[in-house]
């Protein structure tokens, strides 16, 4: 599946897409890399889904390294460590790739995905010499990988209550508070995590 595809047709809530939806994993999801996960949903239409798990640190690598790592810097940049833009572990696929999911301040017209009128998605190196720069988006993260299903594969998971899903904000998809956000994302649908355990109902 291209990320970068054209056909976007399907907004979000519409013919029960979710895209520009917030991804919330329930206990019992079965699959170990999502667990407690909380991803947002960039593509989910016929062909598909795409999203960024917006809430897994990345293993040993910060912002400043991975600007190191690509050799990206310029004369009178902000230092990197002023920039904040957590790294993450965005999904099981494509783990060596980066995205960064970032506010619409910033849009390219060569790389970058508009999700809806607030996040859009680049997979350019280009975002990164421009937050280095001053011209890069008002909040961002980097995610290395993403999180993808075939055609009808997460309708069929949403079926089996494997996720719930909520309306993103500011600070659940952007915040630095990365463990917060899992509780934060329940309980802005008003439910009690104690009440998701799998064991629940079970002397």
């Amino acid at each position: 599946m291209s990320l970068m595809s054209s056909d976007l047709s399907c907004r979000p809530g519409e013919d029960g897409f979710l895209e520009g939806k917030m991804l919330i994993a329930m206990p019992g999801i079965g699959d170990p890399r999502f667990e407690r996960t909380v991803i947002y949903m960039c593509v989910h239409n016929p062909d598909g889904a795409m999203g960024i798990v917006v809430n897994k640190p990345a293993d040993n690598i910060t912002f400043p390294d991975l600007l190191n790592r690509l050799s990206i810097s310029a004369p009178g940049a902000r230092p990197p460590k002023d920039i904040q833009c957590p790294v993450l572990a965005g999904g099981p696929v494509e783990m060596g790739r980066g995205f960064v999911l970032h506010t619409q301040d910033y849009f390219s017209e060569e790389s970058t995905l508009p999700v809806d009128e607030n996040v859009g998605l680049t997979a350019s190196v280009d975002i990164l010499r421009d937050m280095v720069t001053g011209r890069g988006p008002s909040r961002a993260l980097l995610a290395l990988g993403y999180a993808g299903w075939a055609p009808g594969q997460l309708d069929a998971e949403m079926q089996a209550n494997g996720w719930l899903h909520c309306d993103p904000d500011p600070e659940l998809l952007f915040g630095l508070n990365l463990e917060a956000k899992y509780h934060d994302a329940l309980e802005k649908l008003g439910v009690n995590i104690s009440l998701l355990s799998p064991e629940a109902g079970h002397a």
